[in-house]
């Protein structure tokens, strides 16, 4: 049977870290790199204008990267390493993707701000809950027997700062009295404690590129809204699609076979990924607050969607949790909730407000979902073959385009 679990996201990761490092040939090194490195153990970025070769039109010679230079924890030496191939995962703040990624299109919607909330009962225990809060959702969920994590999104170009107080006095007075009364008490302690965790939102498309010697991954590669914790579920698929295109070969010493084997990572990933992405991406826009009638009637839909039951919430709920992550199915359940919604507001019989708030959320829905797949690419999402491949440079310069 299949089943959710909710944890601690940190602990998560340090317990792979651990498994990874179990491994006899594994050496775990903390560090900060700082730049890529070429055969001769230069500095990739200034030789080659830090440009791999991307889909866009902007393309460097192709020099192979063959390793880093990183600043060992604890250390101001600089150390260069060599590796046959370099698998870039540093984060949303990567200091790295611009080095493969030229120009990046990163989208901050907002913040989430995390307060961690003890022995308290959430109205429907062991499952999340999303409070439609104004201007934008609130989730509660439990990561332990004892603990619940409340994570506030904050609609803001800044945040409120910490320091001031500014930051506890949103929680407060904009926020708390929006939280349902039996979880108040406890939302009010966890902001007097000030055990405050805040990261910034981030949205970015994956840029397809190649480039001998290196492969990104994680956050540094591609980032969806956090709302449906959907960034750990592409991080491992990822990474589990690229384990079996690299699992033929012998050994990574000859990059452009590593390139070649891995050449179909990006269209294979597409269609899989666009959907999770998608989903979050508009799942938050549907749940933030713009104060039209067609947006409330939006929201309401979709939560009366859900509610019916059978397919109307197996499907989507197996969309939010990657087991069926198909980009069709996820266009025709967004669209089943926005006629859910247009068709209520026609009942008993249609009337000249029903139909105007009607063609309005008709028309909203398509203003939320057609960009964010847009901004994915429409071909690659739902006919991948017949996308543009990536260009392969070939070792004296030349580019090729793949097959």
């Amino acid at each position: 049977k299949l089943a959710g679990r909710s944890f601690h996201n940190g602990r998560f990761v340090q317990r792979l870290r651990e498994a990874a490092g179990s491994v006899s040939n594994v050496t775990l090194v903390e560090g900060t790199v700082r730049h890529f490195v070429d055969a001769q153990g230069e500095l990739w970025e200034e030789q080659q204008g830090g440009k791999g070769t991307s889909t866009s039109g902007k393309s460097g010679h192709g020099s192979q990267i063959c390793g880093v230079c990183y600043k060992q924890k604890g250390s101001e030496a600089l150390v260069t390493v060599k590796a046959d191939l370099t698998i870039v995962c540093d984060g949303m703040y990567s200091g790295l993707r611009k080095s493969l990624v030229p120009d990046p299109k990163i989208e901050l919607p907002s913040f989430f701000v995390g307060l961690l909330m003890e022995h308290t009962a959430l109205p429907f225990p062991n499952h999340g809950h999303v409070v439609l809060a104004d201007p934008s959702p609130i989730l509660f969920y439990p990561i332990s027997s004892t603990e619940t994590r409340c994570l506030i999104d904050i609609k803001r170009p800044k945040l409120p700062r910490v320091a001031t107080g500014e930051l506890a006095a949103y929680l407060r007075d904009h926020v708390a009295p929006q939280v349902p009364a039996d979880l108040k008490a406890a939302f009010l302690e966890a902001v007097e404690q000030g055990r405050y965790r805040s990261m910034q939102n981030k949205l970015m498309p994956a840029e397809v590129f190649t480039c001998d010697g290196a492969l990104m991954l994680g956050d540094a590669f591609n980032m969806r809204h956090p709302l449906t914790g959907g960034g750990m579920t592409v991080a491992l698929h990822d990474s589990k699609l690229l384990c079996d295109m690299l699992s033929h070969l012998k050994s990574f010493e000859h990059k452009r076979s590593t390139t070649l084997a891995t050449k179909a990572f990006h269209t294979e990933r597409k269609p899989w990924a666009a959907t999770i992405n998608t989903l979050a991406n508009a799942l938050y826009k549907v749940f933030c607050r713009t104060g039209e009638e067609w947006n409330e009637e939006m929201q309401s839909a979709c939560f009366d969607y859900l509610s019916l039951g059978g397919v109307y919430s197996q499907g989507p709920i197996s969309l939010l949790g990657g087991l069926n992550p198909r980009p069709f199915v996820l266009v025709a359940h967004f669209f089943m909730v926005a006629l859910y919604g247009i068709g209520r507001l026609l009942k008993p019989f249609p009337t000249p407000r029903g139909v105007v708030i009607g063609w309005q959320l008709l028309m909203g829905a398509c203003a939320i979902i057609l960009p964010i797949i847009r901004a994915e690419g429409i071909v690659a999402v739902f006919a991948p073959y017949l996308s543009r491949k990536p260009q392969v440079p070939l070792e004296s310069g030349v580019h090729k385009k793949t097959n």
